[in-house]
């Protein structure tokens, strides 16, 4: 268990440091992106980039179903199979690089009509998309092998490498941005970038994995060999297509259904929930190898006993994020871009509660990818149906608001009830009474303390006007204060925060001391 722990902290710690890097870039490559390009090409750009997201759903699930199948070789150190599941995952991503492109260019031919009012011209729009789609393509017949670095739980590595690359770019088109004020020469620097990247990323991969002996060939016999990819392949494409639809069409659907502009705005927003939800996954993607190979393992104690010190700290860090932009969203926005780029508290709230029905069940997905749990198909299908009714019906009347809504109520009720029951009754083999009796203080603690946080942004926050030093203020007294509390009232009332707390015995035997008669 030492060697997971000790992996999971350094893929945290380094995705820590380059989410701060990052964090801090993007609020300030934003402002100037948006001052130097304009609010229309920013808009016009995030919603290519989601149709390329839409495109990348033709892979299909394979890289979730290659990784689950990576988890026992590499436990085992066994070179030879890992080299078969390897290739196979080669051939299939090479297929897969050829569909998105020829997705792309179909998809391409219905933008004069999407498109035909954009003042920079379809010329943009077809350089900017094009490239975009180099990028993509290369991405997925180059960059592969970071599943496998990734399922060997060192996720830092792929950090490290496109992190940098990703700060370096956005250094590059700022300056650019400022001194030149050339969309093409930003779409230009993207691609530039992407291929740099790959080629530093492989040179590296080859001195990682001397061994690795990709066959393109072999990987496509080995397919008859490996019968269960494909299948877990189809039911994973059901739920990435969901989860497409509901967490990354959001640029897609404001455009359609309100302006190009408004997508700019709402982007404001969701660049910063983004960041919070990439923070989120660090830790995840930390500690996602980690609990495969614990899974792979068979202690069912132990898979317990982690299972919920993760939902005490998911739980904690959900509340840091939550909280955060409950008191603070809507300010910082109104400082950092101007007043007239805010959106309504209305749309802050519903935009809060998705990210919480998003991270709150992040354990839970978890664990069941750990068990290769994924033959509930019917319950991606009824979430898939739900959002695209309630969002046709409700986006022309409400705009972003029916948007919104067309997420939570078609994911609230299969996400909080059916995935819990279907992991313990299916890979816990226990009953789901357990779950909810473990998991009632949760959400009882983190609803109290939501009260709580709408209390102090009523009376310290809203009561004031929105400058830089109000915030700071209030931030420094308020925030850290709330979130304090909630850290010693998980401990006091979850055993899962006890047991993270005990990895630092230090910190442990203070708070035991203060609540000894309750450990």
């Amino acid at each position: 268990m030492s060697g997971r722990v000790h992996k999971s902290i350094m893929n945290i710690k380094v995705g820590m440091f380059f989410y701060i890097l990052s964090l801090f870039l993007a609020f300030f490559s934003r402002k100037v992106f948006l001052d130097c390009l304009g609010a229309e090409f920013i808009g016009l750009t995030g919603m290519l980039m989601n149709i390329m997201s839409f495109l990348s759903v033709a892979e299909l699930g394979i890289g979730t179903s290659i990784v689950y199948f990576l988890y026992k070789p590499l436990q085992e150190d066994n070179r030879h199979k890992i080299n078969e599941v390897m290739s196979m995952l080669a051939y299939l991503y090479r297929c897969i690089g050829g569909i998105i492109a020829v997705g792309g260019v179909i998809v391409s031919l219905f933008f004069p009509w999407w498109f035909g009012n954009i003042t920079a011209g379809l010329f943009l729009v077809y350089f900017a998309f094009y490239s975009f789609l180099a990028a993509s393509v290369s991405g997925y017949i180059f960059n592969y092998k970071q599943l496998l670095v990734g399922a060997n739980q060192k996720q830092y590595l792929v950090n490290a490498y496109f992190q940098t690359i990703g700060i370096v770019q956005s250094i590059v088109q700022m300056l650019l941005a400022y001194y030149y004020r050339n969309l093409y020469l930003w779409v230009a620097v993207g691609l530039i970038f992407t291929i740099i990247g790959i080629i530093i990323f492989n040179i590296r991969i080859r001195q990682l994995y001397p061994w690795l002996n990709i066959n393109i060939e072999e990987g496509h016999k080995n397919l008859k060999k490996y019968p269960e990819v494909l299948r877990k392949t189809r039911q994973i494409f059901v739920q990435k297509m969901k989860d497409f639809i509901l967490y990354r069409s959001d640029e897609i659907l404001v455009g359609i259904f309100v302006s190009v502009v408004q997508v700019a705005f709402y982007g404001n927003y969701t660049i910063i929930t983004n960041k919070l939800n990439f923070l989120v996954n660090i830790l995840s993607d930390g500690m996602n190898a980690g609990v495969g190979n614990l899974v792979a393992e068979g202690n069912e104690k132990n898979t317990m006993k982690v299972f919920w010190e993760l939902t005490a700290t998911r739980f904690l860090i959900v509340g840091v994020v939550v909280y955060g932009l409950l008191l603070f969203l809507q300010p910082f926005i109104v400082c950092w871009f101007g007043a007239e780029y805010r959106l309504s508290d209305l749309i802050v709230y519903l935009l809060v509660f998705n990210i919480f029905i998003f991270l709150s069940r992040g354990v839970v997905e978890m664990y069941i990818s750990a068990h290769g749990l994924f033959s509930d198909v019917w319950a991606a299908w009824t979430e898939l149906a739900l959002n695209i009714a309630i969002t046709l019906c409700l986006a022309p009347l409400y705009g972003i608001v029916g948007i919104l809504l067309g997420k939570i109520l078609s994911v609230f009720f299969i996400a909080m009830f059916w995935k819990p029951y279907f992991l313990f009754s299916r890979g816990m083999n226990k009953q789901v009474s357990e779950y909810w009796f473990g998991m009632a203080p949760y959400y009882t603690l983190f609803t109290i303390f939501t009260f709580l946080t709408l209390i102090a942004r009523y009376y310290l926050i809203e009561s004031q006007d929105y400058t830089p030093a109000s915030i700071l203020g209030y931030g420094i007294l308020a925030y850290p204060t709330l979130i304090l509390l909630y850290f010693l009232a998980l401990f006091y009332f979850t055993k899962g925060m006890k047991y993270f707390v005990a990895r630092k015995p230090r910190l442990y035997n203070v708070l035991r001391m203060r609540y000894a008669n309750h450990l």
